[in-house]
């Protein structure tokens, strides 16, 4: 879900051409669903290869991540770990979601309602095992570092731009900047021209920038209080938030009352079925790790094409083209950066 600050938060648009030479910390899973939802066919259904298994996840990875590299973008994706327990229930709302959408999809299909269908099949996505070694393998054969957090990927990617080993964390939600990214950036996976559903209708999305401590200074409030605004909004730990409550509301009673605690006794019913401070340390202190290597390396070019091609039935024709493209662009990126140490 992440939490919703799109009200209170200020974006600055970026061009991708401007994040070159740039390490971005790409929370993994959240682009994979990207990639699950959006790459589909007419009627919903996912790309699949010859036995069934879907491979909507490797094209976004091959094709989106190939695009980032040849502007000169070092990504490294970092995969969730297990999940805090007070994520359970998001968990399982998630879950409920996806079988009524399912069940939405396969009437709407049987009804002739194609855009309908397809609606509802982006609401199905889920990654399975499968899919997360697939994507860690394509990976490693591009030559991209990828990082296993203990537990949530965004808190990672947020802990590892904090250390200054990441420039960006990107991610599609806010609960970054709760979790500490100095810099988030936004569409960086989906960035591009995009139909909008159920309309003959296209938007362009651009990829924007969100830096933390500029929110911070707008507002006048610390990063505990920026979490308990999230905490009175909604948050992954606490999906319903406060009955009323939006970004605009809980930033205003949070810049009156300091803390939760001191604005309970003015919040009408309020109910808080989990510990506003238990969701705090989450945010605050949460399990990460320092047990990884930021290595970029050549990609493995013959080992690419077996395993999309001959592996997961991917056009040879496409692949090696995407690959040709990518190979001209880092020998460019590699003369221009023996030049500047040259004449530097």
């Amino acid at each position: 879900m992440g939490v919703n600050f799109r009200e209170i938060v200020s974006k600055t648009p970026v061009k991708l051409e401007d994040l070159s030479n740039k390490v971005v910390a790409i929370d993994a899973f959240n682009a994979i669903y990207q990639f699950l939802s959006i790459i589909r066919q007419p009627d919903g259904t996912p790309l699949k290869d010859n036995s069934g298994k879907v491979t909507s996840h490797l094209s976004g990875l091959f094709y989106r991540t190939s695009n980032l590299m040849e502007m000169g973008i070092r990504p490294v994706y970092v995969f969730d770990g297990t999940p805090p327990d007070l994520k359970t229930a998001e968990i399982e709302r998630r879950r409920q979601v996806k079988v009524e959408a399912a069940v939405k999809y396969e009437k709407a299909l049987a009804e002739g309602k194609t855009g309908e269908a397809r609606m509802y099949a982006q609401a199905t996505s889920s990654i399975k095992d499968y899919m997360e070694e697939d994507s860690k393998k394509l990976l490693t054969l591009m030559g991209l570092p990828w990082v296993q957090a203990p537990s949530e990927g965004e808190a990672q990617a947020a802990y590892m731009t904090r250390k200054g080993h990441a420039d960006y964390t990107a991610s599609q939600d806010y609960d970054s900047l709760l979790f500490g990214a100095p810099r988030l950036l936004r569409n960086v996976t989906i960035s591009g021209r995009r139909k909008l559903p159920n309309k003959n209708l296209y938007i362009e999305i651009l990829p924007e920038v969100t830096e933390l401590n500029k929110v911070l200074q707008e507002h006048q409030i610390t990063q505990e209080q920026l979490i308990d605004i999230g905490i009175l909004v909604g948050t992954d730990f606490n999906p319903d938030g406060v009955k009323g409550f939006g970004p605009k509301t809980a930033l205003k009673l949070i810049k009156e009352y300091k803390t939760i605690e001191a604005a309970i006794p003015h919040i009408k019913n309020a109910v808080f079925p989990v510990d506003p401070q238990k969701i705090r340390e989450i945010f605050l202190h949460p399990k990460v790790t320092d047990n990884y290597t930021l290595n970029w390396k050549e990609p493995d070019v013959q080992g690419i094409i077996d395993f999309l091609c001959s592996q997961k039935d991917f056009s040879e024709d496409r692949v090696k083209h995407t690959l040709d493209r990518l190979q001209q662009s880092q020998s460019k990126q590699k003369g221009k950066t023996t030049l500047e140490k040259w004449f530097g």
